[in-house]
């Protein structure tokens, strides 16, 4: 209660103009939805959470309480002892009830789970509270998220997500699902075979990067189910989206197109690109129509007249040309032409549309897009019809050396998570300062706040300290509101749980300096002797962390979030304990000491592990099984079942046909570390011990196909993973944490100054 009347008080004297006002270009970007709509869908959300409690609330919406374009929220109580709740939107309306129930009934949402313990009575609010945005939009998603964490979700998971983006606070989300079929028909009408376009599509764990041309037919076909299920769930997340008054973002035209194009307009104008990444040219090398060809506008106008018949439209389209490969031509008068055929491919159909641009690609190749390159490519569109993503500005702000992207709005976002690896990690003060920097910045042209992770359901609470920052008008105090934080999660106060969350707010979510937010631990990374094991928080702090949530585990053995919690923190100390007995292992072998190697490969691969596994097997959210029969539910065929399972295992290790990007998007799930990081590790130790053996150095090349091989038979083991937890998580954790801790102190506080010592 005490952080929201702070923010409150903040806002009542926030005097600065904000940008937004500046770009009437911007101000049909609104809720399409009427007020009476809006507020219908709001209430029926807090049915959905709190059940007949909700009746304690009375919810309406006022568009005219944000004049100035900045949604705005009032609480106060009625005489009859309900909450009175008014948003100038949908979102703003379900922003103000989350904070009530946050901070006047200490409840909590999130992706691990809910503290929902109302008291039996709601609490008054003493005098009416006015909370406004300083900013117009609260972004949400990556182009990746529909890939790493979307890709198998049913309605049901959506609706969950569409909750929480509104109470969240969030009005501006992608909304990328079922484009496919709409593109399927955009071809057909053009004259491609069906065959030219299901050779284009990925598979669905790919379709990101398809959609963005690094990739074709990787893990396809789509099924014509495929097909209509997507379109009928994108028609439900839409109708969801905008009645709780949000500005749903549509994909457009970036100009890759299928190979069979060129066969059906043979004197069409096109370029193909280089392959990406570490693919070749089979699943790679796109196709890209130039700018001034008459078929580029030909194929932009007929997607998206078509998408806007399918679907309306919030008149703001998605689309990035560049993302990771770069321009065959540095020339500024064709990076200009590039975009002025993007944006023009919009507006012949939709006069009043905005393009939203991803800025990843100034911060990948910076080495490409100098000043004059950014330059171009901005001004292809009229200043004020674009907006920039600055999407990875708490680590490479580009606004800074970009004169607030010379001119364009932009939203200044959070990336955090590359991969959805799970990981502790974060920038905190980055994200408390950053945006607030950016918006006193001279001439800032900013507009909104935003999250952009590639994926979710990790590290719940950054991405509810940066929602929060949304809604804020300086930077917050961290320290009281991480202890906020972890009352309400838990649904109590615990002097542990406190100390821990503050020693992780300082250490683990706290890195101050560059670093790649990637998992690189030698834990989810193929095994070599040259391996990474740099952190970026003393070891120290983690290792006391983790022994106050073991403190704290009898009291709180009842709150699914903190058994979440748990099992998080203890796998982060489990997997720098793999990086410790990974230096023994390492030091063993290059002095030649086969005794001390086979011991601490022994402990890692048959005992820390497993119990690894053990743990992570405990709780619903670390499933490898869950992943997979997610998966399977999309299928309407065994063989359709058999491609999403390749699919879903695939993105998780190889990432492609040949580890084109290998454990790119790893992640640690109960059966994932058992079925393949296990068996890798086994591989890697009998080359080390062979090696010791018969005194011949290793061969890169015969470790690597064996290691290959190893990878390649878990995604087509065939074996069923359950989805349901197992096993007693406070149980399994405690005995991780009486066989494993005790020696972490003898070895003296951290393996970097003394030697673990080998159970």
């Amino acid at each position: 209660m005490k952080i929201l009347v702070a923010i409150c008080i903040l806002h009542a004297s926030f005097g600065v103009v904000c940008p937004a006002q500046t770009f009437q270009t911007l101000s049909h970007l609104k809720p399409q939805k009427s007020d009476a709509v809006q507020a219908q869908a709001v209430t029926d959300l807090l049915k959905r959470l709190i059940g007949d409690r909700a009746n304690g609330f009375v919810v309406k919406v006022n568009s005219y309480l944000a004049a100035d374009g900045l949604d705005t929220y009032q609480l106060s109580s009625l005489p009859s002892g309900q909450i009175s709740v008014v948003g100038s939107s949908g979102v703003a309306a379900a922003t103000g009830c989350y904070n009530y129930l946050k901070y006047y009934c200490g409840c909590h949402i999130s992706w691990s789970g809910v503290q929902l313990n109302l008291p039996p009575v709601l609490p008054p609010i003493s005098s009416p509270v006015t909370v406004k945005t300083p900013n117009r939009f609260r972004y949400y998603q990556n182009v990746c998220t529909s890939s790493y964490s979307f890709v198998w979700w049913n309605w049901t998971r959506w609706e969950k997500e569409i909750d929480w983006m509104a109470l969240n606070g969030i009005n501006m989300p992608l909304a990328f699902t079922g484009q496919e079929a709409i593109w399927q028909r955009v071809y057909l009408t053009l004259g491609l075979t069906q065959s030219e376009i299901d050779d284009f599509f990925t598979g669905p764990a790919f379709l990101a990067w398809g959609r963005m041309g690094n990739i074709h037919t990787w893990a396809g076909p789509l099924s014509s189910s495929w097909m209509s299920n997507q379109l009928s769930l994108q028609h439900k997340i839409l109708d969801r989206m905008r009645s709780l008054g949000m500005i749903a973002v549509l994909p457009a035209f970036a100009g890759h197109v299928p190979q069979g194009i060129v066969r059906v307009f043979p004197k069409v104008n096109y370029t193909k690109l280089g392959a990406w990444s570490r693919f070749n040219c089979t699943y790679s090398c796109s196709y890209v129509l130039d700018p001034e060809d008459p078929v580029f506008q030909n194929v932009g106008g007929l997607f998206i007249k078509e998408m806007i018949q399918e679907f309306g439209t919030d008149h703001i389209y998605n689309a990035d040309t560049f993302n990771e490969m770069n321009p065959t031509s540095s020339d500024p008068a064709y990076l200009s032409a590039i975009s002025s055929a993007i944006f023009k491919s919009m507006t012949n159909v939709d006069p009043d549309a905005i393009w939203l641009m991803q800025g990843w690609l100034f911060a990948n190749c910076p080495s490409f897009w100098k000043p004059t390159q950014i330059r171009a490519l901005l001004h292809g569109a009229p200043i004020g019809r674009l907006i920039v993503l600055d999407l990875y500005a708490e680590t490479l702000p580009v606004y800074q050396n970009t004169e607030s992207f010379y001119g364009q709005p932009f939203i200044w976002c959070m990336l955090h998570n590359f991969g959805g690896n799970h990981g502790l990690f974060g920038k905190v003060e980055s994200i408390n300062k950053g945006p607030f920097d950016a918006m006193s910045f001279k001439n800032s042209t900013m507009v909104g706040t935003g999250l952009a992770p590639e994926g979710i359901e990790q590290n719940d609470m950054l991405y509810e300290l940066m929602n929060d920052i949304g809604w804020s008008s300086k930077p917050l105090d961290l320290a009281q509101w991480i202890t906020s934080y972890a009352d309400r999660r838990y649904g109590q106060q615990n002097a542990n749980a406190r100390e821990a969350w503050q020693i992780l707010l300082k250490s683990v979510y706290n890195c101050t300096r560059y670093f790649v937010d990637q998992n690189h631990s030698p834990l989810v990374r193929r095994p070599c002797l040259d391996m990474n094991t740099d952190i970026c928080y003393k070891e120290n702090d983690l290792f006391e962390a983790w022994r106050l949530m073991h403190e704290a585990s009898s009291s709180l053995a009842n709150s699914e979030t903190f058994l979440y919690d748990l099992v998080d923190v203890t796998r982060e100390a489990m997997q720098q304990l793999v990086s410790a007995y990974y230096i023994e292992i390492k030091s063993a072998y290059e002095n030649e000491i086969l005794e001390n190697l086979m011991s601490a490969g022994g402990v890692l691969v048959y005992d820390l592990l497993p119990e690894l596994d053990a743990l992570l097997s405990s709780q619903p959210q670390f499933l490898l099984g869950r992943w997979l029969e997610a998966a399977n539910s999309m299928a309407s065929t065994k063989e359709e079942a058999a491609l999403y399972n390749m699919n879903a295992r695939n993105q998780l290790t190889l990432w492609g046909p040949d580890a084109d990007i290998l454990d790119y998007a790893n992640k640690q799930y109960g059966g994932l570390i058992q079925d393949y990081y296990k068996e890798r590790w086994t591989l890697f130790l009998w080359f080390l011990i062979e090696s010791l053996n018969t005194g011949i150095p290793i061969s890169d090349l015969k470790y690597n196909e064996a290691v290959f091989m190893v990878e390649k038979e878990f995604i087509y083991n065939k074996k069923i993973y359950s989805s349901s937890p197992k096993g007693d998580t406070i149980e399994i954790a405690n005995n991780i944490f009486l066989k494993y801790f005790p020696h972490f102190m003898k070895a003296g506080h951290g393996r970097w100054s003394k030697k673990i010592k080998l159970l």
